[in-house]
């Protein structure tokens, strides 16, 4: 693994459909002086640019080149079918595979589904991107299936879609160049997996350091503060440090006080002064 003390930034690619907002938030509020970049990239592109350090890492989809990228699964997603809103398909909540028999079914270019044989009536022509294929869906070409987050991201008010079962789907991971592995991808991935900034799993990288000099500065004692006989801050307030009243020079309790260093209350045995009128004499 290689350090990162000569990186000033953090560029992290992400294809569409996901969504890396919380994380940068995360890293925002931990190393404000590190900017990250976000880099959109294709999914057919995506390997290229994380082989040829074209960025730090990336949130990409599988497959990626295992012999030269590490990776770590983040979440699977959901296959939907897109159709139109008066689709008969829209009757039912989900819809499976054997449902789509006498449909056609359009397969862009950048499809990442995998499919192995795709359902359904297959079209003349595949289309060249994923919006491409919305389009046709709306003119009534077919019908098209992908991962939810880019059903969600291509929405339309004409189209809506219904889960589909029984299909391939998409997983979604963080992969970065495995010689390549540096302090602050260390701490990307640790956001990722919800450390807290203090954890000692993995490197001491910058959020900890930061965060163990702002605890080194908040624990110092304050300047002036008054110190007892032992060196250690104290109170000027005359107790000592058991929390009591202290004596007097010569050892003896302060007049007026008991022993205990407190003041006799009336019905405590004390004797107390008779009160009353004085009588007459006789």
């Amino acid at each position: 693994m290689t350090g990162s003390e000569n990186t000033s930034s953090f560029r992290l690619a992400y294809v569409p459909g996901v969504t890396p907002a919380k994380w940068v938030r995360v890293w925002n509020e931990r190393l404000p002086d590190v900017p990250l970049t976000l880099v959109p990239v294709a999914p057919a592109d995506a390997d290229g640019l994380l082989r040829d350090g074209g960025v730090d890492a990336g949130l990409v989809r599988l497959p990626v080149d295992r012999t030269v990228l590490s990776a770590i699964p983040l979440y699977t997603e959901a296959t939907v079918v897109v159709v139109p809103k008066d689709h008969l398909v829209t009757a039912a909540e989900e819809v499976s595979a054997v449902d789509l028999a006498d449909e056609v079914v359009l397969h862009p270019l950048d499809d990442t589904l995998g499919w192995a044989e795709l359902p359904g009536r297959p079209a003349i022509e595949r289309p060249a991107t994923t919006a491409d294929a919305i389009e046709l869906v709306a003119a009534g070409i077919g019908v098209l299936a992908v991962p939810q987050s880019l059903a969600r991201l291509h929405h339309r008010r004409d189209l809506t879609y219904r889960p589909l079962t029984d299909v391939p789907q998409s997983s979604v991971v963080l992969s970065w160049p495995e010689d390549a592995t540096t302090d602050l991808v260390e701490e990307f991935i640790g956001i990722i997996r919800g450390r807290t900034v203090n954890s000692t799993r993995g490197r001491r990288g910058p959020a900890a350091q930061a965060a163990e000099k702002r605890g080194a500065v908040k624990g110092s004692p304050r300047k002036g503060a008054p110190k007892s006989a032992s060196g250690k801050p104290g109170s000027a307030s005359g107790k000592s440090g058991s929390g009591k009243p202290a004596a007097s020079k010569s050892g003896k309790p302060t007049p007026g006080k008991s022993a205990s260093g407190r003041t006799p209350r009336r019905g405590s045995g004390a004797p107390q002064p008779k009160r009353g009128r004085p009588r007459r004499g006789s």
